[in-house]
């Protein structure tokens, strides 16, 4: 006799009602951005005799997970009730409780969810646990918006890698900065805005030495209300970051990480650096330059979920190589430089065919004053590279 669990029929009523349940709580997973990581964004919807009566969403690390909030949140009894959660539910103890056992302790009769949880720890054990209890649980709700929103968390669980922000600015002709490396600013006000923004949700930004020497960065999110603290990272082969450079001297305020060179790491300038609160922390190299996909796997390991990388085109160029951008945002500015020698990204040799072209999944525009901010997606979980 076959065990199979069948999807019951459904009318085409209550696939719509189930859909706009779904995106209720995919917009309630949102509000966790940037202050969850490196836990999934996540949120949930209880409905009772076509009523919602209680929301939730996981709203910090450490703390109460979506389905949890939405219980506390009810405001009638939830036994028998539909709950819609954008990811399968938990069945292990972490820093809170199951929230299978949670769901199963409060009756409900029938759980939506969008997809699967891939972590090792619950994969498919959180829909078994319910459905061994007499739960009936649906997946595949509004997946495809479920699987963009949860991109960061499902690149860093299935890739082992954080998702790759990459951020630049570029004139009309696609000039980073002019043939003597002058680049302040070529964007505009609004669209440097838009960045602190964006570095006051990530985990982590990262830059090249080259930007550090030429720049005297503070990478740091400002004007930003409620922001998250980024960790400054610096690729650095030959560790020749200066002790008095703006991110090494406020190293004891914002975490600063410099990669280098195995054999860098004792040195007496990777002592100099760590006196003043740096972290040096040492990556594999390859042809005189640092691995980028071995520090991007040291990333994950530490946490990082999301990384926006704003260094020059040397790194941005090295990242397009790898395949590794996940993301862009490209602002342009009504400039035109030329130059033979002004640099753009990515630089280097380039493709032999159009068809060899980095071209994104999904693209979508945005004014930023005189600037326009290309938004760019690239989807290497479905090109199969899990």
């Amino acid at each position: 006799m076959s065990h199979a669990h069948t999807r019951p029929s459904r009318s085409t009523k209550q696939i719509d009602f189930d859909a706009r349940m779904m995106q209720r709580a995919l917009a309630l997973a949102r509000r966790g951005e940037g202050r969850v990581e490196p836990n999934p964004m996540v949120g949930c919807v209880i409905v009772a005799r076509g009523r919602t009566i209680g929301e939730g969403y996981h709203r910090r690390f450490g703390g109460p997970h979506a389905e949890v909030e939405a219980l506390r949140a009810c405001q009638a009894d939830p036994r028998g009730a539909t709950v819609y959660v954008t990811l399968e539910p938990c069945c292990h103890c972490g820093k809170t409780p199951p929230c299978t056992e949670a769901l199963l302790a409060a009756g409900v009769a029938r759980v939506v969810t969008s997809m699967r949880d891939p972590n090792p720890l619950v994969a498919g054990r959180g829909v078994h646990r319910l459905r061994r209890a007499g739960v009936r649980v649906e997946i595949g709700i509004e997946a495809e918006p479920a699987r963009a929103l949860l991109a960061p968390y499902l690149t860093r669980t299935c890739l082992h890698r954080p998702y790759v922000i990459a951020k630049w600015a570029q004139t009309l002709d696609g000039k980073l900065a002019t043939r003597t490396g002058d680049s302040q600013w070529i964007s505009g006000v609004l669209s440097r805005r838009l960045v602190h923004r964006l570095r006051g949700r990530v985990d982590a930004l990262l830059v090249g030495a080259g930007t550090v020497r030429a720049d005297d960065p503070l990478l740091t999110a400002r004007e930003v209300p409620r922001r998250r603290i980024a960790t400054r990272v610096v690729l650095d082969t030959r560790l020749r970051l200066s002790p008095d450079s703006r991110v090494a001297t406020t190293a004891g305020t914002v975490p600063t990480w410099v990669f280098t060179g195995m054999r860098q790491v004792n040195s007496a300038p990777a002592r100099a650096l760590t006196e003043r609160g740096v972290v040096v922390m040492p990556a594999r190299t390859r042809g005189g330059r640092l691995d980028l996909r071995d520090v991007l796997r040291r990333l994950a390991a530490q946490g990082v979920t999301n990384l926006l990388v704003e260094g020059g085109p040397t790194v941005l160029t090295a990242l397009f190589a790898a395949g590794v951008v996940d993301e862009a945002c490209v602002f342009v500015a009504p400039l035109l430089l030329g130059g033979v020698g002004a640099p753009s990204v990515p630089g280097g040799r380039g493709p032999a065919r159009l068809a060899e072209a980095a071209a994104p999944a999904r693209v979508c525009t945005r004014r930023c004053g005189s600037d326009i901010m290309w938004h760019l997606w690239w989807d290497h979980l479905a090109d199969g590279a899990r």
